[in-house]
């Protein structure tokens, strides 16, 4: 199976979040109660319960004023930081597609794939476990043949799903500037932009720290010799290096 992959163009996004209602629904997650602040982006940021959210961007100058619906999510990366820092292996990449996933049951709670990941991705339920939750993009409708929720649902063609190297042929044919291409080992999540990742609020030369694979070691190594008792240590631990891991 080819690498598999999400085609994101925000400049026909029409912000109807369409997506979000599929994922919460294909995914069983239970809305966020909120409060009104003073814009329709809602909710404010990923959570346990939000996989993907629709981020609005204004820009305005004197003339006129330009929204953005730009899709926030897991980037799904081909040399995915959290996979390499993941202790128990609660975070895996799928051989045949490409997309980073993850087992709950294993998690343990260390939240050191957060502090790896270059685009703050990871999110945590707040449930009292504290484990991990994140978009993986419907892997188990994909391995089904199907398309993921979100892609399936959007009317505009904004989010689209297929071969990764079929979908970014696409998007060059168009003109589009590519955000993903080549990043972090070609991300699963490629957008088609008309102006620099810097427009739509997208991190401009995401990297990993070459200390990532060397932090994973050592946690796993904790991990062997303490079991899953030295989970709040590991939390604590990548607490205190989150700035040496994102330098």
């Amino acid at each position: 199976m080819a690498r598999k992959a999400l085609l994101i163009t925000p400049d026909i996004c029409i912000g109807c979040r369409a997506c979000q209602i599929a994922c919460k629904d294909w995914n069983q997650l239970p809305a966020t109660k909120t409060k009104n602040r003073g814009t329709h982006e809602n909710p404010p940021d990923l959570d346990e319960n939000n996989f993907n959210r629709i981020r609005f961007i204004e820009h305005t100058d004197s003339k006129t004023v330009r929204w953005l619906f730009v899709s926030q999510r897991c980037m799904h990366c081909g040399e995915p930081a959290c996979v390499q820092i993941c202790p128990v292996g609660a975070l895996q990449k799928d051989k045949e597609t490409g997309i980073v996933y993850y087992d709950k049951n294993k998690c343990i709670a260390c939240h050191a794939c957060r502090s790896a990941c270059p685009f703050d991705i990871p999110r945590y339920d707040q449930g009292g476990k504290g484990k991990i939750a994140k978009c993986h993009m419907c892997i188990d409708r994909v391995r089904a043949g199907l398309t993921p929720a979100c892609a399936r649902t959007c009317p505009t063609g904004a989010i689209k799903f297929g071969d990764r190297d079929a979908l970014i042929k696409e998007a060059k044919s168009k003109g589009f500037k590519l955000y993903g291409e080549t990043d972090l080992g070609g991300l699963g999540v490629v957008y088609a932009l008309k102006d620099s990742p810097k427009v739509y609020k997208l991190a401009e030369n995401p990297r990993i720290s070459e200390s990532v694979a060397f932090w994973g070691s050592v946690l796993r190594t904790l991990v062997g010799r303490s079991g899953s008792t030295t989970s709040s240590f590991i939390r604590y631990l990548t607490q205190k290096t989150k700035e040496e891991v994102k330098k």
